[in-house]
């Protein structure tokens, strides 16, 4: 059942890009940003975490700060299309620290893309040969090696 998206007015979608930008934002700077004071500005972000719109509060990190330098993404071939197959796959995968996402995807021949990010090449061939490659049910792999992220932003 779906259920109905919540309408959101410019005051909402204001505090949503800010806390997108700065998630530490102070209540009071909030308030500020929207021209409200602290209080209905709790409120509303209240309301927009009952709604589900906001999901949580992350810290951003530097992959390359932490010495994840290459960024790889993976489409995997799986050998059969069961939900059984699909789920163990799912499991599996969440078990590895390198895969930062997975999709499941529809209009390729590949069933899932990730995104990995590693050290360096011979981390990424440790993970591809002896990981990756070996949970069952995976019957190809493609690979391709991301230049530079060009940007990356939240959804208001």
């Amino acid at each position: 059942m779906n259920t109905p998206t919540p309408t959101l007015d410019p005051t909402d979608k204001k505090l949503l890009a800010h806390l997108i930008t700065n998630a530490q934002a102070s209540i009071s700077e909030l308030a500020d940003v929207v021209n409200l004071s602290a209080t209905p500005t709790a409120r509303r972000i209240k309301r927009l975490e009952e709604l589900g719109i906001i999901t949580g509060y992350h810290a951003h990190t530097s992959p390359a700060k932490l010495g994840y330098t290459l960024s790889v993404f993976v489409a995997v071939s799986m050998d059969k299309h069961t939900a059984e197959r699909f789920g163990e796959f799912e499991n599996k995968i969440r078990e590895f620290d390198e895969v930062v996402s997975c999709s499941l995807v529809t209009g390729r021949t590949e069933d899932y893309l990730l995104k990995v990010m590693v050290k360096d090449m011979a981390h990424y061939e440790e993970f591809l040969l002896h990981r990756l490659s070996k949970i069952e049910g995976v019957s190809q792999l493609h690979t391709s090696f991301e230049l530079r992220e060009v940007f990356r932003r939240g959804v208001v």
